[in-house]
């Protein structure tokens, strides 16, 4: 029989685990009491390439990425979509310039202050 504390959703369990003839079968989970502090879980950290950084104003889901990497915008362009409270935000370029970096994917999920893309 093999111990483990598993968290799920912010709640921890002890779970038992017994190997019956080479299968493994569980015993049924007990919530414990003990206090969890689950660490944050974020995308990669990308390292902007160019000398202006465009960030997230909220947090959200990047659904559409618009521009790619050397393409040249013009200021207000639209750079990106960022989906947040069921709204469609469009994030633009801040000034002209070329698109130095994308540092996000379409689906990822980023937080305000987040660095988008840059700008050269």
């Amino acid at each position: 029989m093999k111990n483990y504390r598993i968290t799920v959703n912010g709640n921890v369990y002890d779970v038992s685990v017994e190997e019956l003839n080479g299968s493994v079968a569980s015993v049924p989970v007990m919530q414990t009491s003990v206090p969890v502090v689950t660490p944050k879980v974020s995308q990669p950290v990308a390292t902007p390439a160019g000398a202006v950084t465009i960030t997230s104003p909220m947090p959200g889901k990047i659904i559409s990425v618009k521009v790619n990497v050397g393409a040249a915008v013009k200021k207000d362009d639209i750079i990106m979509i960022l989906e947040a409270m069921k709204m469609e935000n469009e994030i633009v370029a801040s000034q002209d310039g070329i698109v130095a970096s994308i540092n996000v994917n379409e689906g990822a999920a980023v937080e305000a202050g987040t660095v988008l893309a840059s700008l050269n």
